[in-house]
């Protein structure tokens, strides 16, 4: 018996022995690239009603990533400069870097930033669902995928931290309860609950329609003496806009990323420093104040404001960040079926009745044609859509990435009921399929609500939030090693 103690006493000695070098072989590493994707001069600038050809490159625009490996498991964001970027060429940027270095496309997150200065990233149909890439299509895969590459190849030991920071003077819902029906009105011949940006300091506004989300998360890494590396920022704020007419620019998402550089000291570096900008869940939110009249601002003037402001407020909060040396990654990825909405007898009596606009030669002009021919391009389309979505574990911190324009409250909620001590989500997330309203948002219409800007069924995000939660419960889940 005394034998058997001493066995085992030796025996977990000797464990706790292999356990603590174990863990002092783990290392962190984080490395981080950029890309240009600026387009030429003559494609279509997207993010109004009517699209038109850029003509000048204000800034350019890029693809930003940075990979995290924890020894065992690699995983890359990149975020690029673009309105909304088709599944389709994500996946085809995601199958070069696979076969190039075995990183599984689960462990991939692609977004998009959604400045509205960019030029289209979509095919010629402009709807959800493509088949062939076109020639920017093609260059824009091609360039995400030299970014991770680039960045993969660029991995040294590191550190890592994360933290948040309240900037709520710059969020505001922009859809509004008002007492004026005329401004109700929809392209169906309908009249709505909610008007999305109502006249601004107008007698008719009641209250918004919604919440905000005031926090701005953000993750650095730096290298084990200190140096910058790169910062990942995310804040629930559509865009900012104010641009010269027919300019591309990375709106605010880049100016923060230049801001960031400069606050954190992370000039003329090399490997150069890698600010980034995510969008959060906004597709209810902008940085306009309807109680009052805005102020005019020179153009790029309000979206370099608001970058300052936040790059400041971050700067300020991550001089308080904890830095790990090590914490442990993971991903999760799932596919969701969702059914394409239909149109209702009611919106195809009112587009039949229309009458025939008098200059439709280069595509229809006004709001009510507009939606009728995006109607008519889901004759087409299939009864039911895959959409991916995905979560990534980064120590107690959870992401989640969601292919939409996601309304804030679907964020808020993923917030109060994520298992994670830390969580926030990244929208247009591999794939662009439209708005994401919630059910009760649907009930009160308004822009993002319309069939042609919504295109999936009402109960969407319903599901898309509880296959969150359970990809989130599942990479609580420590991964054996």
């Amino acid at each position: 018996m005394r034998i058997l103690l001493r066995t085992a006493a030796l025996l977990g000695f000797a464990l706790a022995i292999f356990s603590s070098v174990d863990a002092a072989e783990k290392i962190f590493q984080a490395g981080a690239a950029t890309s240009n994707i600026t387009p030429p001069l003559g494609e279509l600038i997207v993010g109004g009603f009517l699209p038109f050809p850029a003509t000048h490159i204000h800034d350019e625009l890029h693809a930003r990533c940075i990979v995290l490996d924890d020894g065992t498991t690699k995983l890359a964001i990149v975020l690029c400069d673009n309105v909304g970027i088709p599944r389709e060429v994500f996946d085809s940027a995601k199958a070069q870097i696979h076969k190039a270095t075995g990183l599984p496309a689960s462990h991939m997150l692609m977004a998009s930033t959604h400045t509205h200065s960019a030029t289209t990233a979509r095919g010629p149909s402009k709807v959800i669902w493509e088949d062939e890439l076109t020639d920017y299509q093609k260059f824009l895969a091609n360039r995400i995928s030299d970014c991770v590459r680039r960045a993969l190849n660029q991995l040294e030991p590191a550190r890592i931290g994360w933290g948040h920071v309240d900037e709520p003077s710059e969020v505001f819902n922009r859809r509004w309860h008002v007492t004026n029906p005329d401004l109700l009105s929809n392209p169906f011949g309908g009249i709505d609950k909610v008007r999305m940006n109502p006249p601004r300091g107008n007698a008719a506004l009641v209250r918004p329609a919604g919440p905000t989300d005031p926090q701005v998360w953000f993750i650095s890494v730096q290298s084990k003496a200190g140096r910058p590396i790169a910062l990942l920022a995310n804040y629930s704020l559509h865009y900012v806009g104010g641009v010269k007419s027919a300019d591309v620019s990375a709106d605010y998402f880049g100016y923060f990323a230049k801001d960031i550089e400069d606050k954190l000291g992370a000039k003329e570096q090399v490997p150069a420093f890698v600010g980034i900008m995510s969008n959060g869940t906004s597709g209810d939110i902008n940085n306009i104040n309807f109680r009052q009249a805005t102020p005019k601002y020179e153009p790029y003037a309000k979206m370099q404001e608001v970058a300052q402001k936040v790059a400041a407020k971050v700067h300020e909060a991550h001089k308080l960040v904890e830095f790990h040396d090590w914490v442990e990654l993971g991903a999760q990825q799932v596919e969701l079926p969702l059914q394409v909405r239909q149109p209702t007898p009611e919106m195809l009596a009112h587009i039949a009745q229309l009458k025939p606009e008098e200059d439709a030669a280069n595509g229809p002009k006004s709001r009510d044609h507009i939606y009728a021919d995006r109607v008519g391009r889901l004759k087409g389309a299939p009864e039911q859509i895959s959409v991916p979505l995905q979560t990534l574990k980064i120590g107690d911190l959870g992401i989640g990435a969601v292919p939409f324009e996601t309304f804030v409250e679907i964020g808020l909620e993923l917030k109060e009921k994520s298992p994670f001590k830390n969580t926030f989500t990244i929208e247009l997330a591999n794939g662009s399929y439209g708005y994401l309203p919630t059910p009760e948002q649907h009930k009160l219409g308004g822009y993002e609500t319309w069939l042609g800007t919504n295109f999936v069924e009402f109960e969407a995000s319903t599901k898309i939030v509880k296959s969150l939660l359970a990809l989130f419960e599942k990479s609580k889940t420590p991964a054996p090693r």
